[in-house]
């Protein structure tokens, strides 16, 4: 079956799909990127992933006037009811006659949008394995920016040592994975560093939040030293596609007894049911 993109007010073909060797996204990685979930064909937090987009739109001063209902009507035909799967959207400072590092005096976005199926994360039910990096990335990590170079090689790190994340430090405390936000079970209390330009505020992070509040499990936003992430009870990484991960083993060293924790169980069960509310 054919699959259909969206670029610039056009649906085709994904082999049709082009975008010029001049374009900034391309030149520069000049633009920004966002991730929405669909689960059984409908959108998930919609609302909250277009608030996140424009404020990464803003962040890299590019102005696209779309609302929420604008972005609805755009990735409604790529989706298929029924199904789990999620859009990737990308939104650069389009195409330029030539190349300069400056701002075009005219800037006509290039927008871009596809739809991929959700596929469950093999190691979900054992938990993963990750280890702790450096973080080496820009300044600006609250933009969700296509420049991703840095998380890249982050999270190949990980994987060339068999792990699953890398989890990234700062001035010895942990910040969050290089492609996931960060939770630690510490003294019974779910704990999440705070929003700040050094991580990417994730919708499902909030939903967690939102979720362990309402059902009465301890939880805050606070800093968490390294080696408060070495002796938690639990550690998770969340994110949109692979939603919450039980982090087993960090460094080659067992967390808590090795397996995923009573408290992440009932968070995912509580994220699992939240969803099928939503249909």
């Amino acid at each position: 079956m054919t699959q259909l993109v969206y670029l610039n007010g056009d649906y085709l073909p994904l082999a049709e799909a082009k975008v010029s060797v001049l374009d900034r996204g391309f030149l520069f990685g000049d633009g920004v990127y966002e991730v929405i979930p669909a689960y059984g064909g409908k959108l998930f937090r919609l609302e909250d992933h277009i608030v996140r987009l424009n404020n990464s739109l803003a962040g890299i001063r590019l102005k696209v006037p779309h609302g929420v209902a604008d972005w609805q009507a755009i990735f409604q035909p790529l989706l298929t009811a029924g199904k789990d799967q999620y859009i990737y959207l990308q939104i650069t400072r389009g195409y330029v006659p030539t190349r300069d590092h400056g701002f075009p005096e005219t800037v006509v976005p290039t927008v871009f949008a596809m739809c991929s199926e959700i596929k469950p994360f093999p190691g979900k039910s054992a938990g993963i394995k990750a280890i702790t990096l450096d973080d080496t990335r820009w300044q600006l990590c609250n933009i969700k920016a296509i420049t991703l170079l840095a998380n890249i090689l982050l999270r190949q790190q990980a994987l060339d040592r068999d792990c699953a994340e890398a989890i990234l430090v700062k001035n010895g405390y942990v910040i969050e994975g290089a492609a996931s936000n960060l939770f630690a079970v510490i003294d019974g209390e779910l704990i999440t560093p705070p929003k700040s330009n050094e991580i990417l505020p994730g919708i499902t992070r909030d939903v967690i939040l939102e979720l362990a509040s309402a059902d009465g499990i301890p939880c805050r936003e606070d800093i968490i030293a390294l080696e408060g992430l070495q002796t938690a009870e639990e550690v998770w990484v969340a994110s949109s596609t692979r939603e919450i991960l039980a982090v087993v083993e960090l460094d080659g060293k067992p967390i808590g007894t090795g397996k995923p924790g009573p408290v992440w169980q009932r968070l995912d069960d509580l994220l699992q049911t939240y969803k099928k509310s939503l249909s």
